[in-house]
């Protein structure tokens, strides 16, 4: 299972991608590139997310039972 370091990393990793991109000197095709990037990483984070949430629910129906 991935850390919350992790999260956090993609989470950064996202925030910096997003300076590029409003960088006004950035090129259609540096755009693309970090866009795909940025896409890719907000994917990862919220697979992780999914995960956490599967985790938790599986430990409060093993509590309720």
């Amino acid at each position: 299972m991935a850390t919350s370091k992790d999260f956090e990393k993609k989470l950064e990793s996202s925030k910096e991608i997003l300076q590029k991109l409003m960088d006004p000197e950035v090129t259609l095709q540096d755009s693309v590139k970090h866009y795909k990037e940025g896409m890719k990483a907000l994917s990862d984070a919220q697979k992780m997310l999914e995960e956490a949430k599967l985790e938790f629910e599986t430990i409060k129906d093993a509590q309720d039972h």
